[in-house]
Parts: structure tokens; C-alpha cells; sequence
């Protein structure tokens, strides 16, 4: 569940296509939190303790050898 959020407007290199963004801290069931960006969302999305999933998804544009760069984020559920 969503603990806490901010929106990033001013984000840093690489990141300019996606801004702006959510970026959460999640905790989860048994007690563990990270930070990550949160995706497929709209603003009634942004409220603590909506419940999230976590998804693998693309973090930045591919490499020019045209490696992809997955990383975890979290979508509201």
C-alpha cells in the first residue's frame, strides 16, 4: 500500500519523457518498503493506503545496441 507520494516535474537525464510522475513509498505485507515510480495512474490513485502491484517495466529508452532496461515499478490496483 501507498505510505507516502510526490510528483516529480523536474526529473533527472533520461527520465524527461515520462515527467511528471508519481513516485511512491510502498510497504508491503510484512513490513518491507521501497520507493518506485508508480504507473497506469490517475490522480484518485494518489492517496495513502491504495493498495499496488508491482510490475517490471521499461525504465529508460533502449541503449544504441538496443538493449532494453527493465526495472520494478508498482500500478495501483
Amino acid at each position: 500500500m501507498i505510505v507516502s507520494w510526490t510528483i516529480v516535474r523536474v526529473p533527472p537525464a533520461g527520465f524527461s519523457d515520462q515527467a511528471p510522475y508519481p513516485v511512491v513509498l510502498v510497504e508491503f505485507e510484512k513490513g518491507k518498503r521501497i520507493m518506485a515510480q508508480l504507473v497506469d495512474w490517475t490522480e484518485k490513485d494518489l492517496e495513502t493506503g491504495k493498495k499496488v502491484a508491482t510490475v517490471i517495466r521499461r525504465v529508460v529508452q533502449p541503449s544504441t545496441e538496443g538493449v532494453i532496461p527493465y526495472g520494478i515499478k508498482v500500478k495501483p490496483l
